[in-house]
């Protein structure tokens, strides 16, 4: 039988008290494809602060979610006017060319989420190089942006989904690590903090192989953890790092009727991964909320265009965001305190 022990319970319930300040209104959906001619700030209206969002994919709730936010941070700011943009998949050439098509618009700012920091690296110079600032989102190695805001330390949120995995295995087994892709640069290291977790305090757990892609793609985390499930008959456990992940996993782990003897434990929502969670097929759902993630990219360019910094212990005003850390490696990345831990105890305090 499974052992949950939920770690960290400070943390979840301060991320529920964050969650449900942000879920108190709502939104609008994410635009598709590629913007409409004039949308940049000559199709706004005079004197508005026009930003796109330019995130990984169109649809799906991670991103649904962090229109919520964006459009709740544009009604509590008049005269911004934010718009979310992106490609119909995950590829890059798809979100570059998103990010091509609207720098001739001169928004004031773009705030992006990259599929691959290093491929967007041209386009954001590019778009510096015109005058538009530039804020990102899990990519802390991005150099042509203003500031990278992330919701915690990418290493220590690997470790605290590795300590919500190793007490659900009791502290021993095989497990597997799943990305959205080998090139998403804030997957890999949650992949190697975990690791690096089990390794230090958890010598009983090994992982099975190398990071393995699910290219963002819950079906794709679907088949491969059937395959891994044949190749290793006695792992007893999967870490998920796209929002996804877990969900194909989870089917994978329901189908062959191992709910009570593999943990599953991965970055996710509740409205993605919520149901499996109720029956045991998924046993933690961890991560932040990209509505709160949203704002504060936000925030962060409204501060900046007013002349400010973003430096240690900026109070950016969203909760989890209310003094960034600055990352000690990279000159231009910050970190919040937002990250969450949701059980069947507790998820009906997230209803995203």
């Amino acid at each position: 039988m499974k052992k949950i022990r939920l770690t960290s319970a400070a943390a979840a319930v301060a991320g529920a008290a964050l969650l449900l300040s942000a879920c108190s209104s709502g939104g609008t959906s994410p635009s598709s494809g590629m913007p409409e001619s004039g949308a940049g700030t000559e199709g706004g209206a005079s004197g508005e602060h026009v930003v796109f969002n330019v995130v990984k994919l169109s649809g799906g709730d991670w991103f649904n979610r962090m229109e919520v936010g964006n459009q709740d941070w544009a009604a509590e700011n008049p005269g911004w006017d934010v718009r979310q943009v992106a490609g119909d998949d995950a590829s890059e050439e798809k979100q570059i060319a998103v990010i091509n098509d609207v720098i001739p618009q001169q928004p004031t700012a773009l705030t992006v989420v990259p599929n691959s920091p290093q491929s967007v690296e041209a386009v954001l110079k590019r778009a510096q190089d015109s005058g538009i600032i530039v804020v990102t989102h899990e990519a802390p190695n991005i150099k042509n942006a203003s500031a990278n805001i992330e919701a915690f330390d990418n290493t220590a949120y690997g470790a605290f989904q590795m300590e919500n995995l190793a007490a659900c295995m009791g502290d021993e087994g095989e497990y597997a690590q799943f990305v959205g892709s080998l090139t998403v640069a804030s997957h890999n290291a949650w992949a190697e903090g975990a690791l690096e977790e089990a390794q230090t305090n958890y010598p009983g757990i090994t992982r099975v192989a190398d990071a393995i892609s699910s290219d963002e793609s819950e079906e794709t985390a679907y088949q491969r953890t059937k395959e891994l499930l044949a190749t290793y008959p006695d792992i007893k456990g999967f870490l998920g790092a796209a929002s996804t992940d877990i969900a194909g996993i989870g089917r994978a782990v329901q189908e062959a009727g191992r709910e009570n003897t593999t943990c599953v434990v991965g970055t996710s929502t509740p409205s993605t991964a919520g149901e499996l969670l109720k029956t045991g097929a998924v046993d933690v759902i961890t991560g932040w909320d990209p509505a709160l993630a949203g704002e504060a990219m936000l925030s962060a360019v409204k501060i900046i265009l007013e002349g400010g910094v973003i430096e240690e212990g900026t109070d950016l005003g969203i909760p989890g965001y209310e003094s960034l850390t600055k990352d000690t490696n990279e000159e231009k990345n910050f970190f919040g305190n937002a990250w969450i831990a949701i059980t069947t105890d507790n998820l009906d305090d997230y209803p995203f």
